[in-house]
């Protein structure tokens, strides 16, 4: 029993631990470049995150469920289509456990970039989203930039100079 016990505590440590913010082992922190992952099609066919490199990639993990996420997903479509977004590639990826789930919700949303999905959470775990909705920014190689937790509306002025700088910043290094 006393072993039990003592595993139980060891999980809720661990547990606290990730709900604390912790970083997960294999979570890519910032500066780190994303390892290789297969990206499962769903507006489109699958793809190697490795096809993505040689542009900046804006990365945001959404869900259906997720309020926040259908709410910032509109303003990641107009950011695409902006002078400013035309160097960038924007692509989702979708934590939903159903890909016709997901699928619905792209219909009703009008979606064209591309989306993915990640049903086995390799992306979720790779890129650290405990948190949705959350973007990524990766520059041209590869490597993390930024990680921006929470919904934004991303062709605000403000959105759309931080990740000006981002990149730029990046770009000069």
């Amino acid at each position: 029993m006393k072993q039990f016990m003592s595993l139980i505590s060891l999980l809720c440590v661990l547990a606290a631990t990730r709900l604390a913010g912790a970083p997960i082992a294999e979570e890519v922190q910032i500066g780190q470049a994303l390892r290789q992952a297969t990206l499962q099609g769903l507006n489109g066919p699958s793809r190697a995150l490795s096809e993505f490199r040689g542009r900046p990639l804006i990365i945001n993990v959404w869900a259906s469920w997720c309020g926040p996420c259908r709410a910032e997903m509109a303003s990641l479509e107009r950011l695409a289509w902006l002078d400013e977004g035309k160097g960038l590639t924007i692509i989702g990826i979708s934590t939903d456990d159903f890909p016709d789930q997901a699928r619905t919700w792209l219909k009703h949303s009008n979606a064209t970039i591309n989306q993915f999905i990640d049903q086995h959470l390799q992306m979720e775990h790779m890129l650290g989203a405990a948190t949705l909705p959350l973007t990524v920014l990766v520059d041209a190689h590869g490597r993390v930039l930024g990680k921006i937790y929470g919904a934004r509306e991303w062709d605000s002025p403000e959105s759309v100079s931080l990740v000006s700088r981002t990149f730029h910043a990046a770009a000069g290094n």
